[in-house]
């Protein structure tokens, strides 16, 4: 295992960053992230919220659209396509609301 793939298991195991989500019934760590954004459409912004999630690849192996997770009793589905980081050791996950 790498100093990276060390450093990475660090800060999901940390309890201020990281937390304990239920991916497909499965439990998992997972940081995770709810920032606003604006949708442009034609003459009309909307100001939405967002959830964007970040899991290890080792406790993830493959994760598809459709699937859900579960944080702090909100359901969540991913849609599109999960991402992989430049060390392929964390997907990121976009979600919409179950």
């Amino acid at each position: 295992m790498t100093a990276f793939a060390d450093a990475i298991d660090d800060l999901f195991a940390d309890p201020n960053m990281a937390v304990t989500v239920s991916y497909q019934g499965r439990s998992i760590r997972a940081l995770v992230r709810r920032p606003d954004r604006d949708i442009e459409f034609s003459d009309v912004t909307v100001h939405t919220s967002t959830a964007v999630f970040e899991i290890r690849r080792r406790e993830v192996p493959a994760p598809q659209a459709g699937d859900v997770i579960v944080h702090d009793g909100d359901s969540f589905v991913v849609q599109g396509e999960p991402r992989l980081d430049a060390e392929r050791l964390v997907w990121t996950i976009d979600v919409r609301p179950a």
